[in-house]
């Protein structure tokens, strides 16, 4: 099968207007007699839904939370990207293109990403009206910061919780639609399976996680909202619940599956404590605007503070090593995630981490704290030489940019981090591959779409900062209810589709067996045995750093423990009521099937680039280092029974409009 982009011809600048005025459209009365499913009510999925239904259309959403409001965009912290330039400093559409592609190790698709950079500035204004409470400056402007890979302040945002404010300005905007009648809300409700009639999608088989009952839903096109598949680490910053199940059951109903090597470490977290762990905590990579990333420069320090001898305040200046902007003076502390995840994985195998496992550096905020409070101290015409006066004043401007962060990390971690520097340590929180998709945003599936982080077209090997927020609104405020129409125009004459179509029988006599076998299967494990056992195999050696031995190992691994899990998985209780341990054993399920493409994919692609680093290829300062001539394609798998068996599809990324070199940020 050959992969169609669609995507348009001429200028860059000019594609997206251009196709807009050429599509086809949906009269708003045919609107009206045309259903779609929004599966996933995060920032894409319920922005999706509520412009739909806004324009007319019949829209069912579902989600597996008791409540759209807690999809798990809520933990977005630090802020989302738009190309205003309100700073003044230089910013535009092309400067936003160019640091995407960039960032994403120029494996991203360049009519994607401009479009995303375009309607990146509508984004803004309609939050904006939505009353979304993003930060302003002292005359009232809406405010801007930094984030890594840039050299611009392009960051709107929220305090710490950005993403929570946008998610309830999308909820606003989707609870008025379902006041109208025109959205239908359900609520913990998991999707179970894609119903294709004809050569499409046209509906999905659910299961009310409340009372087990398996439904049956159909539409005029299926839209897959449904977030990225972290967790097939186990530990994460994802939330518990986060899931690979939608996206990888239209996979194995047809949709190619895109580069799901390309996962994103992000460096400043909260490090892991112990085996007691179910999760790890984000610490927004605003903190990496004012906080400066250190370890000791002497091993016997580095040894000191790990036996608790000495405490990081008690190391001189002079040997400390800020090794980012040692290593990248241009950027410093806010260089690309993926470099700065590097980073602090090597200091700590060289020996230089502080905490007790030895995998934690420092972020270290007492030079923000002492410039923002000289600052203020000149402001109010107070003695700026007053060291208590200047750490009261400073800690109180940092309070106000990122008061809730700071105090989430010292009820996790019991240290206050304006005192002692925050420790943070690399772990996943992002995926940039996911269904393969056109300009359109439609999968190979005809009439079933994937947006947001569910989808694989707009980061490349690599996301910067703020820019998840950003991709999850312009697909679902000002993409899909364009390109979605130019699928539906002629669907006008299907009428109602019937959910007892023989497919719909099938998909769902498929959905119970599934079931039954995990609830009758009465093992000695519990689900969270297998998926602790696979996010160590992930992490081990398929995480930070991978080479060919460490995933032929993983793929035979992860495929042994598929089949331990079948045989010997045990899921309590029944399927009749809520069973939260069935719930988690289909997502199990479905990660170790994605867990070993994973695998297989990072095998297959012979560079570093990114979020991929293979050992084998950097270069001599241990830089990734890509192979353009044989890797600048999207690796597009094809579902063909189990994935040792995928097959490969290549879709290659041609650059027009930017210069393929070696990413430096020094």
């Amino acid at each position: 099968m050959a992969l169609d982009s669609k995507i348009p011809n001429g200028p860059i600048s000019d594609k997206w207007t251009n196709y807009k005025d050429h599509i086809n459209l949906v009269n708003p009365a045919n609107k009206r007699n045309i259903d779609i499913i929004v599966v996933g009510t995060g920032l894409a999925g319920s922005s999706a839904a509520a412009t739909l239904a806004e324009l007319g259309y019949n829209v069912k959403t579902f989600c597996f939370q008791d409540s759209p409001r807690r999809a798990h965009s809520i933990a977005a912290q630090g802020g989302i990207n738009a190309a205003k330039n309100y700073q003044g400093d230089g910013d535009s559409t092309f400067r936003l293109f160019y640091d995407t592609v960039k960032g994403g190790d120029y494996r991203s698709r360049e009519a994607n990403v401009h479009r995303l950079a375009e309607v990146s500035v509508n984004i803004i204004d309609q939050c904006v009206m939505q009353g979304v409470p993003l930060a302003r400056e002292y005359g009232g402007l809406l405010d801007n910061r930094s984030f890594g890979g840039t050299l611009v302040a392009r960051t709107f945002y929220a305090k710490g919780q950005t993403g929570q404010q946008l998610l309830l300005g999308a909820y606003s905007a989707m609870n008025r639609q379902i006041g109208r009648g025109k959205i239908k809300s359900f609520t913990r409700h998991e999707m179970q399976d894609l119903v294709v009639v004809d050569g499409k999608a046209r509906g999905i088989i659910a299961r009310d996680l409340v009372s087990g009952e398996i439904e049956r839903h159909s539409a005029h096109a299926v839209v897959i909202a449904s977030g990225g598949y972290g967790n097939v680490f186990f530990l994460s910053t994802y939330a518990m619940g986060s899931n690979a199940t939608a996206a990888w059951k239209i996979h194995k109903k047809g949709a190619f599956f895109a580069n799901p090597c390309y996962t994103q470490i992000h460096p400043t977290c909260i490090p892991v404590s112990g085996d007691h762990q179910s999760k790890l905590t984000l610490m927004s990579e605003s903190l990496r605007n004012d906080g400066r990333i250190w370890v000791p420069a002497k091993l016997e320090d580095a040894k000191g503070i790990r036996e608790g001898k000495l405490k990081p305040t008690q190391i001189a200046e002079a040997d400390r090593d800020y090794y980012l902007e040692r290593r990248y003076p241009a950027f410093g502390n806010l260089v690309p995630r993926d470099i700065a995840s590097r980073a602090a994985k090597e200091r700590c195998d060289a020996g230089f981490g502080v905490n007790k496992t030895g995998e934690a550096v420092y972020l270290d905020f007492a030079a923000a704290i002492e410039r923002y409070g000289k600052e203020q101290a000149y402001v109010k015409g107070l003695d700026a030489n007053d060291t208590k006066l200047v750490t009261k004043l400073g800690a109180a401007t940092v309070t106000n940019k990122y008061g809730n962060l700071f105090q989430m990390y010292e009820k996790i971690v019991d240290e206050d981090p304006y005192t002692t520097p925050m420790m943070i340590y690399p772990a996943v929180h992002y995926t940039m591959g996911g269904t393969w998709v056109d300009y359109n945003l439609q999968t190979t599936i005809p009439g079933c779409f994937s947006i947001g982080e569910s989808n694989f077209s707009d980061h490349g090997a690599n996301r910067l900062g703020a820019s998840a927020l950003m991709q999850g609104l312009a697909d679902g405020y000002f993409v899909l209810p364009y390109t979605i129409g130019d699928y539906l125009a002629p669907e006008i004459k299907t009428g109602t589709i019937s959910t007892d179509l023989p497919e719909f029988v099938e998909a769902e006599n498929n959905v119970k067996a599934r079931i039954d076998r995990l609830i009758n299967n009465k093992g000695t494990h519990s689900v969270d045995y297998f998926h602790k056992k696979l996010g160590k195999i992930m992490w081990n050696k398929v995480g930070m750093a991978r080479n060919a031995q460490g995933l032929n190992e993983a793929i035979e691994e992860i495929a042994a423990l598929r089949e331990e899990f079948y045989n010997d998985v045990n899921v309590p209780g029944d399927a009749f009521s809520l069973n939260q341990e069935l719930d988690k054993a289909g997502r199990v399920a479905d990660f170790l099937e994605l867990g070993e493409l994973f695998a297989k994919d990072a095998l297959h692609r012979n560079e570093s680039c990114g979020g991929h680093f293979r050992e084998e290829y950097q270069s001599e300062d241990g830089e990734a280092q890509r192979d353009d001539e044989n890797f600048a394609y999207v690796a597009a798998w094809e579902y063909k029974g189990k994935p040792s068996d995928a097959i490969l599809h290549k879709e290659p990324l041609v650059y027009d409009n930017v210069k393929l070199v070696t990413r430096s940020y020094k």
